[in-house]
């Protein structure tokens, strides 16, 4: 899998999140999801998860792909950096339902797993 193709995949992991907290918050409602949304409803237990899950890739997403980029510009070997991306997607994908599911210490140990990703992304950028 080449570079290109993994922040392809982190983004649309990133749409995929978007999707799945805003229709949860709408309780999948698709007449409330496509309306103008001035009185939304108290999001669920799992609505607010998954809000606080996209955050979190919110917040993630520039380092991810700042790191990518640069290892593209720089050009020559992107083998550790394709290892780490791939890390990181992986361990994103995980950390959805980890993060949902509510079992304590899985989502910060897969959040961990994400971080590592992005620092074995940055390692040959140094």
């Amino acid at each position: 899998m080449t570079l290109t193709t993994i922040i392809l995949l982190v983004l649309a992991l990133y749409l995929v999140q978007l999707f799945l907290q805003e229709t949860s918050r709408f309780r999948f409602d698709v007449f409330a999801i496509v309306g103008n949304r001035d009185n939304p409803p108290t999001m669920s237990i799992i609505a607010a998860r998954l809000d606080r899950a996209k955050n979190n890739m919110l917040e993630a997403l520039p380092l991810f792909l700042t790191l990518a980029l640069l290892a593209l510009i720089k050009g020559g070997d992107t083998s550790q950096a394709v290892h780490g991306a791939a890390i990181f997607l992986l361990a994103r994908v995980i950390y959805v339902p980890a993060y949902v599911s509510g079992i304590p210490m899985l989502r910060s140990v897969v959040w961990l797993a994400a971080n590592a990703g992005l620092a074995v992304m940055a390692l040959p950028l140094i």
